[in-house]
């Protein structure tokens, strides 16, 4: 398990291992090249009732090797894996997480909220039917924030160990948002064939500190209000 993630600054080092322990454990040597876990994700920003920026809420399902190693042994043959059996880990991954801000920025005039700490039921994961391990959770903005004419939020690993993507379909909702407030994704140009086959775990090891290359990886939130 080392070697996945040791690549890392202490807490995001922490925060990764706790996210992956339940997979890597028994993952293939195949598995040798970036990223090593991908996640879908919607995402709900709440308003508060002075139309300021007051929570974020995630949604994340996992890809299908990381569901099936993180849910083995945990249910009888036939049954899917409750947020109840599932409470021990989610806990140690909210803890985790909690110190790199759940991958989350949220630039709200140029600035970076901040999260207040969650508590015992902001967060739960279990299995869904179609046997995908999902990951739930609140984040509650220390100071609720005017939106100005725009904001942004992005959901991404730096260190690309994971895949953040926003869904497809329904990527964003925004809630007891002002009048005229709407959600766009804006999506990074993909990459060429070549560039493609570059990542592998040698190139992200010899990367340099603060690169960041998830960041350039990854999809962005526009939320324009007027």
């Amino acid at each position: 398990m080392d070697r996945f993630v040791n690549f890392a600054p202490p807490a995001r080092r922490l925060a990764v291992a706790l996210f992956l322990a339940a997979a890597l454990a028994g993952l293939p040597a195949a598995v040798e090249a970036h990223p090593h876990v991908w996640v879908t994700v919607k995402s709900t920003i709440g308003f508060d009732a002075e139309g300021r920026v007051a929570s974020v809420t995630h949604d994340w399902v996992f890809d299908e090797m990381y569901s099936s190693f993180a849910t083995q042994g945990l249910a009888k043959p036939g049954q899917l894996v409750t947020r109840d059996i599932f409470a021990p880990l989610a806990r140690e991954n909210a803890g985790g997480l909690a110190e790199i801000g759940y991958f989350t920025t949220l630039k709200i005039d140029g600035k970076s909220a901040a999260f207040g700490p969650v508590k015992d039921g902001d967060y739960w994961m279990e299995e869904r039917p179609d046997h995908l391990v999902t990951f739930h959770v609140d984040l509650h903005l220390k100071t609720p924030t005017p939106p100005g004419p725009y904001f942004t939020l992005l959901v991404a690993d730096p260190e690309f160990f994971i895949d953040f993507e926003f869904d497809d379909k329904a990527p964003i909702e925004l809630v007891s948002a002002p009048s005229g407030c709407s959600a766009s994704i804006a999506r990074p140009k993909p990459l060429e064939g070549q560039d493609q086959q570059k990542l592998t775990e040698s190139f992200f090891t010899n990367l340099a500190p603060g690169t960041n290359f998830g960041f350039k990886m990854a999809s962005r939130v526009i939320v324009a209000c007027p």
